[in-house]
């Protein structure tokens, strides 16, 4: 199937079945997927972490809202983090941006308040899980972004020392019971020319 015709089978999955597993070509191939996302100034504040361990998973579900079942059931969960202090941010890219970047940093982002500056760094992790999303829905495997976590014990349990998770993305295969797929009920989306606009 084309690009398109892969995204508009894609859905935010809901039932995964456990028995279907992805292979491990495919996800060395998401690493490298996600190795190679843009982000502003090539900064890349950013840790992606691929949980396929059932044990480790089954700690991160107990901490994941109403996400559970899906995390316990999914093929691998992708921990979308980033990095946590801005000290760590600059000195990660005075030694490996271009000053033409770094420069960029210190004139447009270094002046905004702490928190402004984290949620940029969040933004550029938000560039990758759609990256992560659409790769998922070329290789014709689902996924779902959910943001329903408990971040402060994801980072417990995974010995994050440096990087604060936002995210998580369960992926794996749809279960054929799942009524959210689009073949049972359809995509919602506004009028294509409400959202498009062609000048």
């Amino acid at each position: 199937m084309s690009f398109l015709e892969n995204m508009e089978q894609r859905y935010t999955t809901k039932l995964y079945d456990s028995t279907k597993k992805i292979s491990l070509d495919k996800i060395e191939e998401l690493k490298k997927i996600l190795h190679l996302t843009p982000s502003s100034i090539n900064s890349q504040p950013w840790r992606f972490t691929f949980v396929s361990d059932i044990k480790t998973r089954s700690e991160l579900a107990k901490v994941s809202f109403f996400n559970d079942k899906k995390i316990i059931d999914c093929d691998t969960l992708v921990v979308f983090s980033r990095i946590d202090t801005i000290e760590g941010f600059e000195t990660q890219i005075n030694k490996e941006l271009s000053a033409g970047s770094v420069g960029y940093y210190n004139q447009f982002i270094k002046p905004l308040t702490d928190i402004e500056i984290k949620l940029w760094f969040d933004k550029q992790v938000y560039l990758a899980i759609g990256v992560l999303l659409s790769a998922c829905a070329n290789m014709e495997i689902d996924a779902t972004p959910m943001e329903g976590i408990e971040s402060d014990k994801y980072n417990a349990i995974l010995n994050s020392k440096d990087y604060h998770a936002i995210v998580a993305v369960a992926i794996g295969y749809r279960d054929s019971a799942d009524r959210n797929q689009p073949s049972i009920n359809p995509k919602s989306r506004k009028e294509f020319n409400q959202v498009i606009k062609s000048i």
